[in-house]
């Protein structure tokens, strides 16, 4: 017999999970994770703020590293405030409404993120085989366009996927796996037939991340060969190093999204808090290591955030 009766999607309260099997070990799990978000917030505000403040940083490239820092923030605050209520206060409970808007913005950001790669990727390559008309091509309007084309083409996208869910009735548990409101959790709940909400998700992400990572890989199919047709080894090497960070940055967005995936279609017989884990650590792991990778592999960003440092100090 079920334990609810079948219920209207807004008068739904679903409950969200910690870390199953370890619940009296919350408090303790909490504390790297505290460690993640606040190295994450800071780590991107301050990148952010040495952007601003800096005008020798006022380029292209930190442009669109400014972008991927204010994603990164907004990524780690979608999550932040359910998984650490859940850890602190055991404060599972969250409305359907609510969990739709945290849905929403997880993989709004998460598709903002992939744009945006993809943007810098095409920055690289443009600084790389056109350096001469660099300055002209990526003007500052442009780039505010592309800012803006980013945000328009994530809502645009995805919020057909989220609407969807609104048509869907609810039975059984309303118990969700994760520690926020993830799409895939909510439409295994449903008692509704779920194949169009599946079509149109697949379809958002394929021609978002699914697209930008093809882009991604042959914009430095197009870089590999510039470079390659450079005659002077040291300027080959010099040009290649400049997409070192990006690099270092595409890793750890798409090899955690990849590891989630991998995990939920072979790791079936692991134990649930390792599924839980994965999927906790692989939405914080690129916030957490983008400001790391560009202030060590980018000497003008970490001068620049070592003058904002001493500047507070004084």
């Amino acid at each position: 017999m079920s334990t609810f009766q079948n219920t209207t999607a807004s008068s739904i309260v679903f409950l969200l999970t910690g870390v199953p099997g370890l619940e009296a070990l919350h408090t303790w799990i909490s504390i790297p994770f505290c460690f993640l978000y606040a190295t994450a917030l800071s780590g991107n505000s301050l990148i952010l703020f040495a952007i601003i403040s800096q005008p020798s940083l006022h380029e292209p490239m930190y442009y669109f590293l400014s972008m991927l820092s204010t994603t990164d923030l907004g990524l780690s605050i979608s999550t932040m405030v359910t998984m650490l209520g859940i850890f602190w206060f055991n404060a599972r409970e969250i409305s359907f409404n609510a969990c739709l808007s945290q849905m929403f913005f997880i993989k709004l950001f998460t598709v903002m993120e992939s744009s945006v790669l993809l943007a810098m990727a095409y920055d690289r390559y443009v600084a790389i085989s056109n350096p001469l008309r660099y300055a002209t091509i990526l003007t500052d309007s442009r780039i505010a366009q592309i800012g803006v084309a980013i945000v328009i083409r994530g809502t645009v996208t995805l919020t057909p996927m989220v609407a969807l869910l609104k048509r869907l009735t609810f039975c059984s548990s309303h118990v969700l796996h994760h520690s926020y409101c993830f799409h895939p959790d909510v439409m295994k709940l449903s008692c509704t037939d779920t194949r169009i909400n599946n079509v149109v998700g697949l379809t958002a992400m394929i021609s978002t991340v699914g697209v930008d990572s093809i882009l991604i890989l042959l914009s430095y199919v197009l870089i590999i060969r510039t470079v390659l047709s450079i005659a002077s080894p040291e300027e080959r090497k010099k040009s290649f190093s400049t997409c070192i960070s990006h690099i270092g940055a595409v890793a750890v967005f798409y090899i955690p999204l990849i590891s989630l995936s991998f995990v939920h279609r072979f790791g079936k017989r692991a134990p649930p808090y390792v599924h839980t884990m994965i999927a906790n650590t692989y939405l914080l792991i690129p916030p957490v290591m983008n400001p790391i990778i560009y202030s060590v592999k980018t000497k003008q960003i970490r001068k620049a955030v070592i003058k904002v440092l001493q500047s507070k100090e004084i």
